[in-house]
């Protein structure tokens, strides 16, 4: 269940923005310009957090010259969007962060609308769904694939996996920081961290452009470490989610192939289910008594 918050007064009128960035010399100072109209028409007390990612290019010598009143983080190498995340999150001081990227792809104005929704929700997504989204071709059918996966195995719909325009709890962010990765998949471990712990998720439909300068991402490589994530996320919350469908799948394998053999042998008058069906059946059993142990450990962790 959900830990219990106790929110203060002034908690809602107060935010952190952090915004990674990597070679963004191109869209930096507008990103930037956009988040402080957008919180300035908002009139909520905030503070804007860019953390400089190693950047090769002009992005901390044009945040240096032309913004005084943000704090600039600067890390030596390159430590991936997920480590930045976590430094600015870790500098924070209020109680409610809210997340962008710095290449211009992200409508920052829509934060006033995510804002709107809380406290009474723990994170709230801007989802890239609205028609016209410039969601690159390639990542389309990985996008697709990784969202059904995600929403079978944390039995919920969820529009947008890995948005990186969202509002979230800082505390909640802290409770999984041993399971944020330092890579792109920041936004996917903690959406999947949080529907695994029943906090209380809100999708507001949102646009995504063509970013600007080149994309750091590589999508194999991405796509590979993204399945891999939602698996190990969702074995260490909720395992049976996994475990129990496995086992049914062998379970069931080895009964028709045992039918099958059954059939077969009839006519011999010597009725043989097979080897190869026990094993699996057998293998099946195995898979759903791990996964009820698996599930016995996490529930009395919790306690």
């Amino acid at each position: 269940m959900e830990t219990n918050h106790i929110i203060d007064k002034k908690e809602k009128n107060s935010i952190s923005v952090i915004i990674p960035a990597y070679n963004e010399e191109k869209s930096i100072e507008e990103t930037i310009n956009k988040v402080k109209l957008t919180l300035k028409k908002t009139r909520i007390n905030h503070e804007i957090i860019v953390i400089d990612d190693g950047s090769k290019d002009k992005t901390k010598e044009i945040i240096k010259n032309k913004f005084k009143d943000i704090i600039l983080i600067e890390q030596e190498e390159n430590r991936g969007y997920g480590a930045s995340l976590k430094e600015g999150i870790k500098n924070a001081k209020y109680k409610w962060i809210a997340i962008t990227d710095a290449d211009g792809t992200y409508p920052i104005e829509e934060i006033s609308k995510l804002l709107e929704y809380i406290p009474k929700y723990t994170m709230v997504v801007g989802a890239r769904t609205k028609k016209g989204a410039k969601i690159p071709s390639l990542r389309k059918p990985a996008k697709w694939f990784l969202n059904k996966l995600a929403n079978y195995l944390t039995k919920t719909k969820i529009p947008d996996l890995n948005s990186g325009l969202r509002v979230f709890r800082k505390d909640a962010a802290e409770r999984f920081e041993s399971l944020l990765p330092d890579g792109f998949s920041f936004t996917t471990t903690i959406t999947i961290a949080c529907l695994s712990n029943n906090y209380k998720l809100k999708y507001l439909p949102i646009d995504y452009y063509k970013r600007e300068g080149k994309s750091s991402i590589n999508p194999v490589r991405e796509f590979v470490n993204f399945t891999l994530l939602i698996v190990k996320i969702i074995l260490y919350f909720k395992p049976l989610h996994f475990f129990i469908p496995a086992a049914l799948f062998f379970i069931l394998s080895g009964s028709l192939w045992a039918i099958r053999n059954l059939i077969n042998s009839y006519p011999t008058g010597f009725l043989n289910i097979g080897l190869f069906s026990v094993l699996l059946i057998i293998c099946g059993i195995q898979i759903g008594f791990l996964g009820l142990l698996a599930d016995l450990v996490i529930k009395r962790t919790k306690l």
